[in-house]
């Protein structure tokens, strides 16, 4: 069990996010995150959040079962913050959906790994932004073991889409519903979002958020990936670069 003096450290770093028909959630932080960024060391803001399966559970509750939850064996998401990200006239905020393959090996298959840096990099250039790193969307909601699956399926020739139909699931079964409740939580003022992808877009709409436009994160294409960027216009809806653009 956590002694008092610890608990009385680290209470006013947890916040309890109440919700009269959702669950609640515990924000944790800010931690103070540096971070290599190319050539620089940049200081960003960490949090990350837990969902709660019981209602009414106090900081004491979640201190004294924290030992107990095996949260090892689940996932937590979080998100990264840079500048006055509460004040800020201009804010840029990207949603991040994990991919192991992508971000961490550098897999050539998609373009998440470059989206991941790319989108910080463009953050700390604005001055101020939130990276929310989403880690129950593995393939696009469908788990890290189930992706792998569908790779296999798209070795033999299906695509992105087709895949994932043909192993049960729908397109994209990712949520953002969680990441928009610490997002509105951290900020109140409008955003600008780093997406191509237009239903990200209607969600934060959809909850009441401001996103005063987007911007486009189109690159590192090659041979290994171009399938899957075509299949993301042609089937998954996503906003394509259009002529003149200036991609950041």
């Amino acid at each position: 069990m956590i002694k008092q003096k610890v608990k009385n450290i680290l209470n006013n770093k947890l916040t309890i996010l109440e919700s009269s028909n959702q669950s609640d959630i515990c924000l944790v932080g800010p931690v103070k995150l540096p971070v290599q960024l190319d050539d620089q060391v940049i200081i960003f803001q960490w949090y990350s959040w837990l969902k709660l399966e019981q209602k009414d559970m106090s900081k004491d509750d979640i201190f004294d079962s924290l030992s107990s939850m095996n949260l090892a064996a689940l996932q937590q998401s979080s998100v990264l913050v840079y500048g006055d990200f509460k004040e800020a006239k201009d804010a840029l905020i990207r949603m991040h959906s994990i991919c192991h393959t992508g971000d961490i090996f550098g897999s050539k298959r998609c373009d998440c790994g470059y989206q991941l840096r790319q989108s910080m990099r463009m953050i700390v250039e604005n001055g101020s932004g939130a990276l929310f790193y989403l880690a129950d969307h593995e393939g696009r909601g469908i788990g890290l073991f189930s992706k792998s699956i569908a790779y296999l399926l798209q070795e033999e020739g299906y695509d992105t889409v087709e895949a994932n139909h043909a192993l049960g699931f729908e397109d994209d079964v990712r949520s953002y519903e969680d990441a928009i409740r610490i997002l509105g939580h951290l900020r109140t003022k409008s955003v600008i979002l780093i997406t191509n992808n237009p239903k990200k877009i209607k969600a934060l709409n959809a909850h009441g958020l401001q996103v005063e436009h987007h911007l486009p994160l189109w690159g590192d294409e090659s041979d290994y990936n171009r399938s899957y960027l075509s299949t993301k216009i042609e089937k998954s809806g996503h906003i394509p670069l259009q002529k003149n653009t200036v991609v950041i």
